[in-house]
């Protein structure tokens, strides 16, 4: 087994007792496509079962947690629970771009940051588990790596738009971003922004796109605002 994914299992806290299987959830189509590896060898159909998966455990989860909220509401932190972004941070916390096997196309052009692509690998790691352990292993790991820190996940899903509407609820002055740096080839750039209130700077973020720096930015915004609150309480 390679040694990189014995260091996963460490990181994710789940030994897999079918190894192939846990190897082919790191497979992007890329690579199979590149090595002559059957369609069903890369990880599309354990990021389709893993996405099921997660969702009917987040959803047990939010029912239980949140007893007062309403349906649509209950929807609409899901969505920000299972999006792409939320994903990939959670993706990310592990490294677990760093484990993919890609083609060499999509590693030249920074397929192991990309959001799309570790997304759809924390879903396929979902699914792997899931067959491999049952479901109260992958309910475990979802609960250890998606679900944890649910309130800030929320605030970073939504982060411009919850700025915005601090910011025009207090009165300031306008909100802006600049981007402070930009640094690498143009596939596999990194964005450095701030996030100001007129001229005051209230939050800093990177990201591999100016969106996902700009919501990192307005992220650490309004944890610089809610700080204030608790201050003046």
């Amino acid at each position: 087994m390679n040694k990189n994914l014995k260091q996963l299992e460490q990181m994710i806290q789940y030994e897999f007792h079918d190894k192939k299987l846990f190897r082919q959830a790191m497979i992007h189509s890329s690579y199979a496509n590149e090595h002559h590896l059957d369609k069903s060898g890369c990880n599309e159909r354990l990021e389709f079962l893993g996405d099921a998966v997660l969702e009917v455990v987040s959803s047990d989860f939010l029912f239980h947690k949140y007893t007062k909220v309403s349906e649509g509401e209950l929807t609409k932190i899901r969505a920000s629970i299972v999006c792409e972004p939320t994903l990939a941070l959670c993706a990310g916390e592990l490294s677990l771009g760093d484990y993919l096997l890609l083609g060499r196309g999509e590693e030249t052009t920074g397929g192991r940051h990309r959001n799309s692509i570790v997304s759809d690998a924390m879903e396929a790691l979902i699914g792997a588990i899931y067959l491999d352990g049952g479901f109260a292993s992958a309910k475990e790991f979802i609960h250890r790596f998606v679900l944890n820190d649910i309130e800030h996940k929320q605030l970073f899903y939504d982060s411009k738009t919850i700025l915005q509407e601090m910011v025009q609820g207090m009165g300031e002055e306008l909100l802006s971003y600049e981007v402070l740096r930009e640094e690498g080839p143009d596939h596999d750039k990194l964005f450095e922004v701030c996030a100001r209130v007129g001229a005051k700077e209230i939050g800093r973020g990177t990201g591999r796109t100016k969106k996902s720096a700009e919501a990192m930015a307005a992220y650490r915004g309004i944890l610089f605002y809610k700080k204030g609150q608790v201050k003046k309480m």
